[in-house]
């Protein structure tokens, strides 16, 4: 059976739809819900992206055309504010015709440009669909930029964690940097944190390649699924080693997992979820073993239930910080 969107109504239907998902994503406040089903709409066929990646770069053509002619055509009449949404996307078409017109977008093929970012505070998780049909999953307490280019696509982590889910594209390599290490994919699903001392990539799906972000080309580690490694502050990098990616990512569900965890290693994790920090005594402490599972917007319960399972105790200080000692 032919598929409606190949005739020419379907093509409408499909293009009108693109439209609404662009207007819609101009809006200031675009939920976690919104981007889901957004991204799910991109999925369900190959047709859906192309049309939003047409009207995507058409918009971006905009930005060529000169200012008092690009403020003329945005001009709304006051009488007909209550059609914002639909005069956006009326201006968008008048925007990209006179563009056309000035031959200043002569390629409707050529990648579009974009540039965003994206962060969340504390105990806040975000879902953010990109305009290429990739996924990212922000942490808590983190940070990154995203500039898409004619032949890469370049994300720089700054702070926290990531889970990236990239829709393939062999012309341009999705590239993420964090600290002193540099991920390269073409399409698949990882983790990647940035802490103080290292930056972690967990692969969940496909193949990527790690590097230090300094390093030349052929100096890098290949990972496939169910296989990590970590760069150091100087950029070098671990040979590969096994992970789990289900609990290295639990956190996308709300849940902190510890399989034999010291307790240095659950202090560091726990303290992204809190306001003030959390320590632990002394090497002994730390060296500690743990396996549990806690949700991580409810991180007292944690530190509740932590001297019933291991010989030790919590002490609050003045300043609300909070250290973990021998009992």
């Amino acid at each position: 059976m032919m598929d409606t969107r190949d005739c020419a109504c379907g093509q409408t239907t499909v293009r009108d739809e693109a439209a609404r998902w662009f207007v819609r994503l101009q809006e200031p406040a675009v939920d976690a819900e919104q981007y889901r089903i957004f991204a799910a709409w991109l999925n369900e066929h190959p047709q859906h992206r192309d049309e939003f990646q047409l009207l995507q770069g058409l918009w971006t053509a905009a930005d060529l055309l000169p200012a008092p002619r690009l403020k003329a055509l945005c001009d709304t009449p006051p009488a007909r504010r209550e059609r914002r949404p639909l005069l956006r996307y009326a201006v968008a078409a008048s925007v990209v015709a006179v563009a056309l017109g000035l031959g200043l977008f002569s390629g409707l093929n050529h990648p579009a440009g974009y540039s965003a970012e994206f962060a969340t505070a504390l105990g806040e998780r975000r879902h953010v669909a990109l305009p290429d049909g990739s996924v990212i999953d922000l942490n808590s307490r983190s940070r990154l930029q995203v500039r898409f280019e004619k032949d890469r696509r370049l994300i720089e982590l700054t702070e926290g964690e990531a889970m990236f889910s990239v829709e393939h594209d062999t012309s341009r390599p999705f590239v993420v940097e964090a600290g002193s290490g540099k991920v390269t994919v073409t399409g698949t699903r990882f983790d990647v944190r940035r802490d103080v001392t290292q930056t972690r990539v967990a692969v969940e799906q496909g193949t990527v390649k790690v590097q230090g972000r300094h390093a030349p080309d052929n100096e890098f580690i290949n990972l496939t699924a169910g296989l990590g490694t970590h760069v150091d502050a100087h950029g070098v990098v671990a040979q590969a080693y096994a992970v789990n990616p289900a609990e290295l990512t639990a956190w996308r569900s709300g849940k902190l997992v510890f399989n034999n965890a010291s307790l240095s290693e659950v202090v560091e994790e726990v303290s992204r979820y809190r306001d003030k920090p959390l320590t632990v005594a002394n090497p002994a402490v730390a060296s500690l073993r743990l396996t549990s599972v806690f949700k991580s917007d409810n991180t007292d319960a944690l530190l509740k239930a932590l001297p019933s399972i291991l010989p030790v105790a919590v002490r609050t200080h003045a300043d609300g910080s909070q250290e973990i000692i021998s009992k």
